[in-house]
């Protein structure tokens, strides 16, 4: 299975809790922060909710 690399892009400032909480589920501190995760159906959920916040690239290595 591949891994995504997501990396916090822009402030969470401004954005609702909700995406607060998901930034933060996913590992995501601060500005330029990058943690990796299993590509599942449940972290791609994640990450289109905050889409506008992060960048994400994909690894295949894993």
């Amino acid at each position: 299975m591949s891994k995504l690399a997501i990396t916090q892009r822009r402030s969470r400032n401004g954005s609702d809790q909700r995406q607060r909480d998901t930034l933060r589920s996913l590992g995501l501190r601060r500005i330029g922060h990058r943690v990796e995760h299993e590509d599942t159906p449940q972290i791609r959920g994640m990450i289109a909710k905050i889409a506008h916040l992060v960048e994400v690239s994909e690894d295949d290595r894993g």
